[in-house]
């Protein structure tokens, strides 16, 4: 088997994976359901993957990383603290529109992991929440910002973004933008950046 057969394979099984747990949840979908989604047999799943919550800790941990280097990259691209909330919160919230369906994966199947595998995404986790915060911080340490609890409010915006997947809908009402640009203002009240 060559390496794009092989990787054409894996990649086939990850998507029939999302959309199996998508519509199934992780604990409804069998690995049949996978490897019939992806036209394969049951036994090319083991091929390419040891189980179907090693396809999940795959799904999870590619979505935590792209994430986190989303994050990352609003944080670098502006030198005060509103330039980067706003660029943070905008990647956060188009991010979590566009790619709705992974993300419910990602974000609401974190039960399903092994003990291993889920300690390594919550230390994933732990840094996307870092780098929120310590814009946050940065912001009420500067004086751009009033929130009396930078902590918490950086919890309650990664709520607020992530929560998107749950609801948005590709034929709905609102395009990613269009909720990111809401998200951001109602990010900076959050923080307290605009005057009332």
């Amino acid at each position: 088997m060559s390496q794009v057969t092989r990787t054409d394979a894996r990649d086939r099984l990850v998507a029939a994976a999302v959309e199996s747990f998508a519509s199934k949840g992780f604990h409804g979908t069998t690995t049949r359901d996978i490897a019939s989604a992806a036209g394969m047999s049951p036994a090319a799943l083991y091929v390419h993957h040891r189980s179907k919550e090693d396809l999940l800790h795959l799904i999870s941990r590619t979505g935590h990383e792209l994430t986190l280097r989303l994050v990352q990259e609003g944080v670098a691209s502006a030198d005060e603290p509103v330039g980067r909330l706003v660029a943070v919160v905008r990647g956060f919230v188009v991010h979590h529109a566009r790619n709705h369906t992974s993300a419910r994966i990602v974000n609401y199947e974190l039960a399903a992991l092994s003990p291993a595998h889920l300690e390594e995404i919550a230390g994933l986790r732990r840094a996307i929440e870092q780098e929120l915060r310590d814009v946050v911080e940065d912001g009420v340490r500067l004086g751009a910002f009033t929130t009396s609890n930078p902590r918490m409010t950086a919890l309650a915006l990664l709520s607020l973004g992530i929560d998107v997947a749950r609801w948005f809908r590709d034929e709905g009402e609102w395009d990613p933008e269009d909720v990111a640009a809401h998200y951001c203002e109602l990010a900076l009240n959050m923080v307290g950046a605009i005057s009332r």
